[in-house]
């Protein structure tokens, strides 16, 4: 499966924000109920909807208007190196002759694309964006499933500031390796990943029903996300996948999650349940004579 697909805005005129990937390995669901309701993952996933539905020009389509949008709200790794905002001609070596990596191109004095632009607010904000709808489908998905048990792991806020430092890791990740791509990059699952990493460390052996191809199976966590972590690495060149932030953010969430466990905020849930299991009940009270009835 390629999953929580962070995607990129391909370069052409008119360009499509993001490709959906084929996933053949699909979770549903895990077996591990939640103490607490997760309200920092129900705020997160309306929040990705509200900016697709509401916010963004196009959810149901691409066109320049979606173009525009990204290069006005979204992180492009150029201007995070050179910290301003692209300029015009870099804007036009990219989406119109196909360079993504035309940070610098043109004449100096070509002036900014959009002055107003804080280029590191968009790196937060970018968590936020997705590119079609299978992309935040695919994102939120995974989000649901392993975000709340994290979530009731690290607590609302602990959650809050390790989910937006996953995504912010992730982006530095993909930077790191692509300084000079003049391509924005959209969606929330640089930091879905680092909530995968930590879930994969706190819940091992928890059984997680997964659609396989066309048949739903129980697996244990560790093989489900392990997939998923081996297979960022043969990613197609080509997809439209920053791959690189998946790692990025996978990797910060296994550290996070040691920490956890380290300083004793994982619990002892995580064994395999066989088939079947029921909760045993409660012991019968005492009776008034100290004996049982």
């Amino acid at each position: 499966m390629t999953v929580a697909t962070r995607h990129t805005v391909p370069a052409g005129a008119p360009p499509a924000p993001g490709l959906a990937t084929v996933r053949p390995v699909l979770p549903l669901r895990d077996d591990n109920p939640v103490r607490h309701p997760p309200v920092v993952t129900w705020l997160i996933i309306g929040a990705c909807l509200l900016a697709y539905f509401v916010w963004q020009p196009s959810p149901f389509s691409d066109d320049t208007d979606d173009l525009e949008f990204s290069l006005r709200h979204a992180a492009i790794p150029c201007e995070i190196t050179q910290a301003r905002p692209l300029t015009d001609d870099e804007v036009v070596a990219t989406f119109r002759f196909g360079d993504d990596e035309a940070c610098g191109a043109g004449a100096a004095t070509s002036p900014e694309f959009d002055p107003a632009k804080n280029v590191w607010l968009a790196v937060v904000v970018s968590l936020f964006l997705h590119a079609s709808l299978l992309h935040i489908g695919g994102n939120l998905l995974f989000l649901w499933v392993f975000g709340n048990n994290v979530e009731d792991t690290l607590g609302k806020i602990g959650f809050a500031v390790f989910y937006l430092a996953g995504g912010i890791v992730a982006a530095g990740a993909h930077v790191l390796v692509n300084p000079d791509s003049t391509v924005p990059v959209v969606g929330a699952s640089g930091a879905i990943a680092a909530v995968m990493g930590a879930y994969l460390v706190l819940f091992p052996n928890v059984r997680v029903r997964t659609l396989f191809f066309i048949t739903l199976v129980d697996i244990p966590a560790k093989w489900v996300l392990g997939f998923w972590f081996v297979l960022q690495f043969f990613t197609d060149p080509n997809s439209g996948v920053a791959w690189v932030a998946h790692v990025g953010g996978f990797a910060f969430g296994v550290l996070v999650g040691l920490a956890a466990r380290r300083f004793g905020a994982g619990r002892p849930r995580d064994a395999v349940r066989p088939p079947g299991w029921r909760r045993p009940p409660p012991p019968t009270p005492p009776g008034p004579f100290g004996g049982r009835y």
